[in-house]
């Protein structure tokens, strides 16, 4: 066995989110991105899907991320569930492995965004147990294996340095030598009966719509709307805007009661695309 590089990621919801075997694993991700519409002709420079278990939100991850028009280098911002490691943890370089295979981590960018941000930090730490990029891999990598990543964890919850290294970011991006995507993983209101998800995920989802970072913010935060992903999408729209974004639209809405028929504590999942 050839030693594992220190910075080769391995999964830890294999078996639990999503199957263990690689090819009950791609035959259930390619399942869902045929149910998505034909690409856009312009390219995405953000988008959204959510990281349940596929059962509940492979659908609307699948959907989304198969509409979408996908530079083959992907940033990805997602929330942090364990409270672990650094505020903007980036991980700087090795694989991230899933079963059957894996996606090369752009140690290039990952430095130049380092350099450009000095509050990106190259952390594994916030990463090690953190299952809301891990669960988008296989979708990226079904839609392209050449797909190179720069995962980024977010749990800084102040707005100001949120949109200060979102605009950094983009200026970062606009800077590189190849195009990148900006994707970002979120659920959206979690354990709330079928219709206030519906009510709420539309009231946060109308000022992403609009690539309104303050307002989008202030209304998740302001409302009190569960959406853990909040921090990271702040982040991911600012960028957007630095990039060019001009334009978004909900490619799929769900929530889990509509999959396990329990209407009175359900989690919404929404996929939108910006370009």
């Amino acid at each position: 066995m050839p030693h594992a590089r220190s910075h080769d990621r391995q999964p830890v919801v294999a078996g639990q989110f999503y199957p263990a075997g690689a090819d009950a694993l791609m035959r259930e991700v390619r399942g869902y991105l045929a149910q998505a519409k034909p690409k856009g002709q312009a390219p995405t420079i953000l988008a959204m899907a959510p990281h349940a278990g596929y059962c509940y939100s492979g659908a609307v991850a699948g959907a989304t991320l198969g509409q979408a028009n996908l530079a083959r280098t992907v940033l990805l911002l997602g929330p942090n569930h364990t409270g672990l490691g650094k505020p903007f943890a980036i991980w700087p370089d090795g694989r991230w492995t899933f079963p059957g295979g894996a996606l090369a981590v752009d140690a290039p960018l990952a430095a130049h965004l380092c350099e450009k941000e000095p509050r990106l930090i190259p952390d594994t730490l916030a990463h090690q147990r953190e299952h809301s990029l891990e669960v988008l891999l296989p979708f990226l990598a079904a839609l392209d294996p050449e797909t190179s990543i720069v995962p980024l964890c977010v749990s800084n919850p102040s707005l100001d340095t949120l949109m200060a290294v979102g605009a950094a970011i983009g200026q970062a991006l606009r800077q590189w030598q190849a195009p990148v995507s900006i994707v970002v993983s979120s659920d959206m209101s979690h354990y709330v009966p079928h219709q206030v998800a519906q009510a709420q995920d539309a009231e946060a989802l109308e000022p992403a719509l609009r690539l309104d970072a303050t307002a989008f913010y202030e209304t998740v935060r302001g409302r009190g709307i569960s959406m853990c992903g909040v921090l990271p999408m702040t982040v991911g729209i600012c960028a957007a805007r630095e990039l060019g974004a001009t334009r978004a639209e909900v490619a799929a809405y769900a929530t889990s009661g509509q999959v396990n028929g329990d209407a009175d504590r359900v989690v919404g999942y929404a996929g939108l695309l910006a370009d």
